[in-house]
């Protein structure tokens, strides 16, 4: 009983820290947006750019990690992460300044990466380390909490705080999420046995499933972050939907916050591949949903299949990095991380940049599910890459002789 009580605890811990870096250091831009563009003179090319630098600064962190291999120094790095993107947050209302915001959202998305990879890397490591299922879905959603906290905190504080007067009460906020985020994850193990006393081995995919694995996470990341970044201004300027943004990216955190515990039920019966495709078409059709049907109901449901899809793919990807390298997760997470970020500094200058230039922010939605269609394709083609590699893998016990 004491063993799954430290499990909640650890798993409390980092929903919490994904709760801190991810809804209020980094999430909360998106619903403030609008609110920033009235009160504040923030342009919209200049609210895709620092949108795009956030993802810059998450991108430098998963460089990092995909570096680092001790479990004490990532340990450290994730709780000086922790303290950072409070005071990023902070920075956010002490300024109409678009350089220092710009640095404020750098360094925010420095702490995200360091809550999302170095975080869930030491969260996986002690789950397979104290023998349970090296499964992520419980852990994320804190993912889809704080972006649904975010927009109800938001929608609710507007009646009587300005948008400077908001981030401050987020810096707060942060403050009490970061007491259990670090204080309820212990100390990394180092040994390289499991708590049974099994030996933790590394079990590598071949190159060819990486090169491409790590493409199609590239799509995935650019059918997130159009969605992700503008859905709010995006629903704010659709006919009929003025007033509706905040409900609408609400509607993304309920859709998130239990999506990562389905994927994995989903995952355990059809495979993580399967799962992965699913995701990617369901998040297809919730992308196109809010500019192709119209209205608020098709707006709301293409945000909870949205919501539902996007963090599944996130958990899944990052677990299936767990199972090939339990000593390391955070290696792998941070390689493949590079991939989502580059798409995520990329995909918001464009769609700014076509919004600027067509008055709309269709174009980008449209580019968004375009290239998440390429990325379903480049998965359907790694299923045939996932049985070729067992298929060779298999040959050399079947040469073996018996006996």
């Amino acid at each position: 009983m004491s063993d799954q009580r430290e499990r909640i605890k650890v798993l409390s811990a980092g929903i919490f820290s994904l709760i801190l870096v991810l809804g209020v250091a980094r999430f909360s831009y998106t619903p403030l947006l609008p609110l920033m563009q009235k009160q504040a003179g923030l342009g919209i090319a200049e609210a895709g750019w620092l949108a795009a630098i956030n993802y810059a600064g998450y991108l430098s962190g998963a460089l990092i990690a995909s570096l680092i291999s001790d479990l004490a120094l990532k340990d450290r790095l994730y709780r000086i992460g922790m303290v950072v993107a409070i005071l990023s947050t902070a920075v956010m209302g002490m300024t109409t300044d678009v350089t220092i915001w710009a640095l404020s959202r750098f360094v925010a998305g420095l702490s995200s990466a360091a809550g999302m990879l170095l975080g869930t890397g030491l969260i996986l490591n002690w789950l397979i380390r104290h023998n349970h299922r090296s499964e992520l879905g419980i852990h994320f959603a804190g993912i889809g909490l704080g972006i649904a906290g975010c927009a109800a905190a938001v929608a609710v504080m507007s009646h009587w705080l300005d948008w400077q007067q908001q981030w401050f009460a987020f810096t707060a906020i942060g403050c009490l999420l970061l007491i259990p985020a670090l204080r309820w994850l212990p100390a990394p193990d180092t040994s390289g046995m499991t708590k049974s006393g099994q030996k933790m081995e590394d079990n590598p995919p071949s190159r060819l499933f990486m090169r491409l694995f790590m493409a199609a996470y590239f799509c995935a990341g650019v059918g997130y972050v159009v969605s992700a970044t503008f859905i709010v201004a995006i629903i704010e300027h659709l006919p009929g939907l003025a007033g509706h943004g905040n409900l609408v990216f609400l509607a993304i955190g309920i859709g998130a916050a239990p999506a990562c515990i389905n994927w994995d039920f989903i995952a355990r019966r059809i495979g993580d591949l399967n799962a992965l495709i699913a995701a990617a078409v369901l998040q297809i059709i919730g992308i196109l949903l809010p500019v192709v049907v119209g209205g608020l109901a098709a707006a709301i449901f293409g945000a909870l299949l949205f919501g539902g899809t996007f963090i599944g793919m996130v958990s899944l990807v990052l677990t299936m990095a767990g199972r090939y390298y339990p000593t390391r997760p955070a290696k792998m997470m941070g390689k493949m991380t590079l991939s989502y970020g580059a798409a995520q500094i990329l995909a918001p200058a464009i769609t700014g940049w076509l919004a600027t230039r067509l008055g709309s922010y269709d174009a980008g939605l449209y580019l968004a599910a375009a290239v998440m269609v390429v990325g379903t394709i480049l998965l359907l083609i790694l299923k045939g890459v996932e049985k070729r590699d067992a298929a060779a893998s298999a040959a050399p016990l079947r040469a073996c002789p018996q006996g």
